[in-house]
């Protein structure tokens, strides 16, 4: 183990302190990296504050990460000092069950162990508390298996979000034939990962239609790409995107009903649910009957399309909207950001620069 400097909260009730943590030092498959940047994702906020009664303290939030690489193990064949790369939401998996052997370690049937907050179960993932602590840190040690690897010529402190937001809007268009282009697709909510949605289905060589319950947004959505633009709280807007849309990726987490967006899918049309909203959603199934609609579900991605995201990205220059903070900053942003999670800017912290 070693020692490295860290920015987290001790209670629920605290602001951010610096503080030291340990990390494993790199065994035969690991990779080391010093952290330049990590993506504060609207997560961060809720695992912080304990809002789902799991949360452990001392919490290290954050898994958004980008730096450079350090050091490697023995039988780390594809990375080197000096490389780009990046960690997302997944820093562990059991290796052995039939998800992680087709790729899907965000499905193991053990359960994946998230960059943060998460029990060290799997053995592959050292730290001194027990459990995973974020990309708010000098440094980070995984598996090589849950390395991403940036190109050189992406822009690292953008490169953080799309191993989260990104890969979260990717992977259902992948799994609904966006890929290959010609369909339309209907985002709804246009904050960090509406944004991500509507440029990633635009440059695949869709029709991309942003939902939004705010005019203002209609600005953005076009300059990200989007061809129309419905305003979801205007029934006669609603009404003009009528039967119009093959797939829905639904990013909204605040209360609302799936059921409402319904109307705008075709025959064999297709809703994503990717936002997190709790409460019950009442859908009369005579809704789905009549033109064989699907509800479906989606969460992050493997580690292998995460890889293909990012590669993605790159190719086409798909290049987040970011805002520099520094470690003095971050109780004030994640005030911000519990008032609301529809921006399109994605913060990030600065850490090389909150240390000078």
């Amino acid at each position: 183990m070693y020692s490295t400097f860290a920015w987290g909260k001790s209670s629920k009730e605290a602001g951010f302190a610096p503080l030291t943590i340990e990390r494993n030092v790199a065994g035969e498959e690991d990779v080391t990296f010093e952290l330049k940047f990590c993506g504060i994702c609207h997560t961060d906020i809720h695992h912080a504050n304990n809002d789902m009664g799991i949360t452990k303290y001392p919490i290290v939030p954050g898994h958004e990460l980008a730096g450079i690489v350090t050091a490697v193990g023995s039988k780390v064949t594809n990375i080197k000092p000096g490389d780009k790369v990046g960690v997302g939401c997944i820093s562990d998996s059991c290796f052995n069950c039939s998800s992680c052997d087709e790729g899907c370690e965000h499905t193991c049937k053990l359960g994946m162990t998230m960059t943060y907050a998460y029990p060290t179960k799997h053995g592959h993932i050292k730290t001194n508390t027990g459990y995973t602590l974020g990309g708010y840190s000098g440094s980070q040690t995984v598996n090589q298996r849950f390395i991403v690897k940036i190109p050189d010529d992406y822009l690292l402190e953008a490169a953080g979000p799309l191993f989260c937001a990104a890969i979260t809007m990717y992977s259902p268009l992948a799994e609904w034939g966006a890929k290959a282009g010609g369909l339309n697709i209907g985002i709804i909510g246009i904050g960090g990962l509406g944004m991500m949605g509507v440029s990633l289905a635009k440059k695949m060589g869709n029709k991309v239609t942003a939902i939004s319950r705010r005019i203002n947004k209609k600005t953005d959505a076009i300059a990200m790409g989007a061809d129309t633009f419905i305003v979801s709280s205007d029934l006669d807007s609603m009404a003009g995107g009528a039967d119009t849309l093959d797939i829905i990726l639904n990013t909204v987490s605040a209360g609302h009903q799936m059921a409402d967006y319904l109307p705008l899918l075709r025959r064999n049309g297709t809703l994503v649910q990717l936002g997190l909203s709790l409460e019950k959603h009442q859908i009369n199934q005579v809704q789905i009957m009549r033109k064989k609609l699907r509800i479906t579900g989606s969460i992050i991605g493997g580690m292998a399309e995460t890889q293909e995201c990012m590669d993605f990205c790159a190719k086409h220059q798909i290049v987040p909207k970011t805002k520099l903070i520094k470690a003095a900053e971050l109780d004030e942003v994640f005030e911000a950001l519990e008032k609301g999670n529809d921006q399109v800017i994605r913060y990030v912290l600065d850490i090389a620069g909150s240390n000078q």
